[in-house]
Parts: C-alpha cells; structure tokens; sequence
C-alpha cells in the first residue's frame, strides 16, 4: 500500500480542487456535506470509515459523508486546496509535506504503529537488512527510501552501496518479486503480507517494527484536515473525528463484522484476504493508545528528527503543528 510521495502534488491544489467539484452531489437537507479520499483503493487501513458509514456514525452526527479514491490527485492536495475537507495519508507523506509549507494536519492516527516491512521470496534467505546486501529494491519515488535502507543496513552492519535500487513506480510490488524483476519491496503485512500468503507466495518480511534502533516508530496512516478547515470548520472535525472513532472502535473490537462490512461497501474486494486482514490490523487501530486517534508528540518528533538527521528535509519541522489531538472526543 506504498504509493508516491505527495510533495509535489501540492501543486496540483487548483486542478484537484475543479476535479472534485465535478464529482460532489448535494447532500441530503440539515446534513453537512463532507468528502474523504482515501489514500489507495478501500482496504482495511479504511474499515472504520465504512463502518461509521453502515452504522450511521455519520448519520448521527448531522453529517453526509462521501468517500472518494485518488485519481490524478491524492489527498494531501487535495484537503490542502480545499477539495476535500478530509483525507487517509501517513505521518511520513505529512511531515514531508510541512517541510514543503503544505496546509495539512493529522487530527487522528489511524493505528499506532507502522506495519511495514520489506518483502523479499523465502528462497532468496534475506532475514535482515544485512541480507540486502547484494540484492536489487524495487523503488516507488519516496525521499525518505534511501535514508530508510541505509539506516537499516548500517544498523545491522551492512554496507549500503552493496543494495541496488530499482524505480518500479506504481508496479505491483509482489508482482516484481514474483517475476525477479527485484528481489525486495516495502509493503504494509496487514493488506500485501496478506495478500502474498493466500496467494502461495513464500515472503520473508523484514519488519520495521523490529529495528526501532535505526528507525523511530511512526504513524502509518492518519487522518488530515487543511488549517482552513480546522480554523473555519472545528465542529465539523469534531464530529467526522467522533463518528470515525466509534467506526474504528467498533472494529477493533468486532473485525469479522467489521470486515462483512468492508466487503458488503466494496464487493470486489476478496473476502478471504479482508477477513484475515482485519484480524491482524484491528489490534493496531488503538493497541495500548487510551483511545483511537491517540497521537504523541514523541513519536512525531522523533521521526521528524530522524528525517532531518538524514537530509530528507533542511531542518526539523515544528510537529505542534504537524498534528492535533484536540478533537478526539
């Protein structure tokens, strides 16, 4: 579920903000019309929004909710022009996209914990980023995969310039590695890992949840919303937060429904991949956070740092402005 970094979207504002007009509808009477764009296609990163959405969440806090997938444009452009007034991205895509003077805010983590990792065939043996070594890795166009690979490899006394990176773009990722058009590829376990096993394919993983010495933890995805609209709407994010905290909730607590639920919304989704999918990331949605949404200012700033220390961006970013928990309810 890796996908582009957005930096340079944010140029994109005006187009995604005409694009979207185009696709709104009116809402129905004494409800506020709200968009949300999803980050990738509808996934179990999402359960919680159609959960709130069956369930009236939405409904019963006086707000219509639509939920669009990205096109031309992602999200970050799209809520930082006003386009949409929320979107899925990822404390990553946002912290770059502060250093880079965009509008946008984290109100909410979608889980607590990144459940990335680097797949490679069992056959090749890679079990640790010193594995990498002379292998290939097949690139997506982020700032932050190279300082991410070395710091890997060096904290695991590996050299580097002995991994070979490879641009694949948009390809499907366990696609490259099953054709050895490369050996590795960063893919979330909760949705590709997935995907993988009931397809028969043998991964080895290597979790960044292991190898916090080289890398901070960070939260993978979050909710955003504009300045503008936190300045000019706070009782609508208020409520869209509300309604997606008991949605969340909800699955955290109830992931075979929750998952009947995602497949009902979305039917071409395969069900056997949904319902284990929502049984491995439903724990992450609160883990050992008070409540859904939960965000620290820690873990915030140690990955802003790591970024700055790397020269992924000039100079820390301020993250009290990165991310909000004010409405949580």
């Amino acid at each position: 579920m890796k996908r582009l970094c957005p930096i340079v979207l944010v140029l994109l504002l005006l187009p995604a903000a005409l694009w979207l007009a185009a696709c709104g509808s009116p809402a129905p009477a004494g409800s506020t019309p709200v968009t949300i764009m999803l980050d990738w296609v509808p996934n179990t990163n999402h359960t919680g929004i159609y959960v709130a959405q069956a369930k009236g969440y939405f409904k019963d806090a006086g707000l219509d909710v639509k939920i669009v997938e990205p096109g031309e444009v992602y999200p970050e452009a799209a809520v930082g022009s006003g386009a949409a007034d929320f979107g899925i991205s990822f404390q990553e895509s946002v912290t770059l996209a502060r250093a880079e003077k965009a509008p946008i805010v984290s109100v909410a983590a979608v889980m607590q914990h990144n459940t990335s990792g680097f797949a490679s065939l069992k056959s090749l043996g890679i079990t640790s980023p010193k594995g990498f070594e002379g292998h290939s890795y097949g690139a997506w166009g982020s700032p932050s995969e190279t300082p991410t690979l070395k710091a890997l490899m060096e904290g695991d006394g590996a050299d580097f310039a002995k991994l070979k990176i490879v641009n694949i773009g948009f390809s499907d990722p366990l696609a490259m590695i099953s054709q050895e058009q490369v050996d590795l590829v960063w893919i979330y376990y909760g949705w590709q890992g997935i995907q993988a096993k009931l397809q028969g394919i043998d991964l080895n993983i290597v979790m960044m949840q292991d190898y916090l010495k080289s890398i901070p933890d960070f939260y993978t995805p979050v909710l955003i919303a504009s300045e503008s609209t936190i300045a000019t709407k706070p009782d609508t994010v208020k409520k869209m937060v509300k309604a997606l905290s008991q949605g969340y909730t909800f699955a955290a607590g109830h992931p075979d429904e929750a998952a009947d639920i995602l497949t009902a919304a979305v039917p071409e989704l395969d069900k056997a991949l949904v319902q284990e999918s929502q049984q491995y990331v439903s724990k992450y949605y609160i883990a050992e956070a008070g409540q859904w949404g939960e965000q620290k200012q820690s873990v915030w700033q140690g990955y802003a740092d790591w970024l700055a220390k790397n020269g992924v961006v000039a100079a820390p970013v301020d993250v009290t402005k990165a991310f909000s928990n004010e409405f949580l309810p």
